[in-house]
Formats: C-alpha cells, structure tokens, sequence
C-alpha cells in the first residue's frame, strides 16, 4: 500500500500521544515528510524510541515526557518546543485513554481521567499553541477523535463516546474562533483500525471488511497539515473503511 507524501521541509509539528500507535505513525510522517517532531507521551521510554526512530531516519526530533491533562506541564512542554524548534506550526492532538464500562457501572476517577485526557489535554495544548500560533501568523491542529463520536455509539464505553463526541464540538469551535487568525483546525476519526482498537469492537464493521491501519490515519493527518487542504477546516472526517457513511 502506497505512503501518501507531503513536503513539510521547514515546520515544526507538537505530536501528543505519539509513543504508540496512531500517534507514532503521525509522528514518522511528519518526520519522514521533513517536519521537526516533538514526541510528547506519558512513557519517556516510548518517546524517546519514537523520537531515535525519527532522527534515525534522518529526521529531527525532541522527546518529552508530560501529561497533558495538566496545564502546568503543557506550558513547559510548549516552550521546550519554542526553545528547541522555533516556530511550531503543527499540532497533532492523538493522545488518548480509552475504556469499554458501561454507564451503570462506570467509576468517578475513570470517568474524570478520560474527559481529562481525551478532551482537556487537546483544549490545553490547542489553547497555549494556539496563542503561540496566533501571534506568529497561523499554524494547523488536528484532532485525533474517532468515528463512535458521530452517530454510532458503541455498546458500551459511555466515557470514551461521550469524550470523543465533547471532542468533535471542540474541533468545530475552535476552527471557528481561530479561522480570523490563520490557524486550521479539524479532527480526523479513526474506527476499525488495528492496534487501537474501540471498546467492544471485536472484528472490523465496516464494508470494506478489513482493519485499517495507524499509517493510513496519519496519511489523511498529512494531508490536513498540508497546503493541499488550505481550504478545510472545522470539519470531522470519519476513516473507517465506510463504517459511518454520514
């Protein structure tokens, strides 16, 4: 399967959540179409593995440890960029938790820590970025949210869905707000994808029959960061194999 390729040569991309599976493959795009990466996650083993992967390549790269569920250490983790990198254009929102409880035995604490990873973390980074990309004449944020945000909940997994949906509504408000300043903003939703899969999903659902995979999410992440998509934004593109075709 054929790589869809963008030139990024000059820019700065922000990946949250890029330790592991879609979040890793949208930092090696990124690296591999000539962006400087920073390669935030949770685990600083798996950030720096990605990050040497990127810089064995070739590339650039800076590796950081923060949870971005606290605004604290989003800000340090912004201006290490700034320090590093200059300018960052691009931010990749792909960190995320996920769970399959249901809603008559889903806890407090698991409740909170997904709202606060999946949609908190992508509203501190989108609002401290933001600025930052305001003053400096525009930049691209992309959203990882998921196609169970849009008209198909799952079973179960009440937390997740609700995020994910909270997450879409940010994605539109935010391209909104920041269209009058140069800044992008839409979210790409993922389902069937191998590696991450949803709760509850235990063999693809869509018609194309097969499980997608991380590289071809961060195929269409290219694309929205690239020049060729100047024109979208606000919008929550499904990547599903046809799953949801609304």
């Amino acid at each position: 399967m054929s790589n869809f390729n963008v030139d990024l040569t000059g820019q700065a991309a922000l990946v949250t959540g890029a330790g592991a599976d879609i979040g890793r493959a949208v930092a090696l795009a990124l690296g591999k179409a000539g962006a400087s990466v920073v390669v935030n996650d949770l685990n600083p083993d798996r950030a720096e593995r990605v990050a040497a992967e990127i810089i064995e390549a070739g590339g650039r790269a800076l590796p950081w440890q923060a949870d971005i569920s606290n605004r604290f250490q989003v800000g340090s983790m912004i201006e290490a960029a700034r320090d590093h990198f200059d300018r960052i254009s691009i931010l990749v929102n792909a960190a995320g938790a996920l769970n399959n409880v249901s809603m008559l035995k889903l806890d407090e604490w698991d409740w909170r820590r997904l709202l606060d990873v999946n949609l908190t973390g992508s509203f501190f980074c989108s609002q401290l970025l933001g600025r930052v990309m305001a003053d400096e004449g525009g930049g691209v944020i992309v959203n990882i949210a998921s196609n169970a945000g849009h008209y198909n909940p799952l079973t179960s997994g009440v937390a997740y869905v609700a995020s994910k949906s909270a997450l879409i509504g940010l994605t539109k408000q935010c391209a909104r707000e920041y269209a009058s300043v140069g800044i992008r903003v839409n979210a790409v939703c993922p389902g069937n994808v191998e590696d991450t899969i949803k709760p509850g999903v235990e063999t693809p659902t869509n018609p194309q029959g097969r499980w997608g995979t991380p590289e071809e999410i961060a195929n269409v992440v290219l694309f929205l960061c690239s020049d060729a998509a100047s024109f979208i934004t606000g919008q929550a593109i499904n990547v599903d194999g046809g799953e949801n075709m609304v």
